[in-house]
């Protein structure tokens, strides 16, 4: 065990690029070989200047990346956000300070740039609190059991005028990022897609290290013949012993612009001929899902977690850029362990806009800057963050105004993982 100074934090070089995939794999506990294959395919979206790695000598013992995302806040405004990945540190070397090194390096790095917020998917729960993040969106997967879903396959078509077609991967490559810009124009906690995820979802780029199953798609067009909805899924090739179909349909992306496109894909996927079950995939936790089904106990709860964590940066650029369903002031102690977003905010919010200061004025509710990121997005209440002795309230009544202020009608969602 080499002594903690020893290790040197640093970006990566071309050459190095070798050694850090090494060391991310084995901290993920992949196969820690790398392929030549990986390599080249990873030199072409990894970019070195935002690419971390420790180093106990020549050994890469801990990895950090990040890389430009835009976040959807609520209203519908795009946020600059430091989304942050690929982060390990080898189980030889955990407490020497390794990740909090390269997370205060990111963190001032983002701040540099301008970026609001940081963004990450959290592997564990514990971690990344004390760094001042927040989880900002949750999760849920259901499994479906059809014969028990009461839905009629007769009946299965849309009734609106709209129709569902299957359509192949290039299909999904000209229509989608289009129709997912819209979706994610609206929906809070959504992320922006590149190329490469196209290319990855609809089988156009095949990664060895990935196992990759082709997968089917679906969209739905309205009566005017847009499309306003996408599925796509993998089925699997199970038959119970007396010859009966048992596939399970995997969904691994639905995304829809209209509660209409959204039905009618849940009831198509529900009626394909064999496919008793249905796994809903990474879904909003107050999907219309369940209810959507004459039964909706068929459909049970696999999973139900937190997601997309937030790590807020610039308060007021974050509270600014955000719309509130009503009228109201609020002066919020912000406390951040790190130093960067700390300090007494006043927010005057309206449905035409708001304006966010620091100020002098008594503080009327305390909170950490990652319960403020909780309470950004929509999904979190201030009154239950003070029952759960996550934020106090310094005059009576504050919490229900914040709730009234930030809350939302439907929950923020981010249906990707990166």
């Amino acid at each position: 065990m080499s002594p903690r100074q020893h290790i040197d934090v640093r970006t990566i070089r071309d050459d190095g690029f070798p050694e850090w995939i090494r060391a991310m794999n084995t901290g993920f506990l992949r196969p820690p070989s790398v392929s030549e294959a990986e390599i080249a395919d990873r030199r072409t979206y990894l970019v070195p200047e935002r690419t971390v790695g420790a180093f106990d000598g020549e050994r890469c013992v801990g990895t950090f990346r990040s890389f430009e995302q835009e976040i959807t806040a609520v209203g519908g405004a795009a946020v600059r956000a430091d989304a942050i990945t690929n982060v390990t540190v080898t189980s030889t070397h955990r407490r020497r300070r390794i990740l909090t090194r390269m997370m205060t390096r990111e963190l001032a790095a983002a701040e540099e740039r301008g970026d609001v917020v940081a963004t990450l998917i959290a592997a564990e729960y514990p971690i990344y609190g004390r760094y001042g993040f927040g989880a900002a969106t949750t999760t849920a997967e259901w499994t479906i059991d059809v014969p028990r879903a009461g839905l009629d396959p007769r009946l299965a078509g849309p009734d609106d005028g709209g129709r569902v077609d299957l359509v192949d991967g290039d299909d999904v490559r000209k229509a989608g990022p289009e129709l997912y810009e819209r979706f994610r124009r609206a929906q809070p906690g959504a992320v922006d897609r590149g190329e490469r995820w196209w290319r990855i979802a609809t089988g156009a780029l095949v990664l060895d290290r990935v196992p990759s199953t082709d997968p089917f798609h679906a969209v739905y067009r309205g009566a005017g013949g847009e499309v306003e909805g996408l599925l796509s899924y993998t089925v699997d090739d199970r038959w119970g012993d007396a010859k009966q179909p048992l596939q399970t349909a995997k969904v691994t992306d639905l995304i829809a612009v209209t509660p209409a496109a959204e039905r009618a894909l849940w009831r198509y996927v529900c009626s394909i001929d064999w496919v008793t079950r249905v796994r809903t995939g990474r879904r909003a936790p107050d999907d219309l899902l369940p209810h959507l089904l004459p039964d909706p106990r068929a459909a049970a709860i696999t999973s139900q977690a937190d997601w997309l964590w937030v790590r807020i940066l610039d308060v007021v650029a974050a509270l600014e850029a955000r719309t509130y369903g009503a009228a109201g002031a609020l002066v919020l102690e912000v406390t951040d362990g790190q130093g960067r977003a700390g300090g007494r905010y006043r927010l005057d919010a309206s449905p035409e806009g708001a304006g966010c200061v620091r100020t002098a004025a008594p503080a009327e509710l305390t909170l950490g800057v990652g319960e403020l990121a909780e309470l950004w997005l929509g999904g979190e209440s201030a009154v239950r963050l003070v029952a759960l002795g996550r934020a106090r309230e310094e005059r009576a009544g504050a919490a229900l105004m914040a709730d009234a202020l930030l809350r939302t009608s439907r929950r923020p969602w981010c249906p990707d993982i990166f």
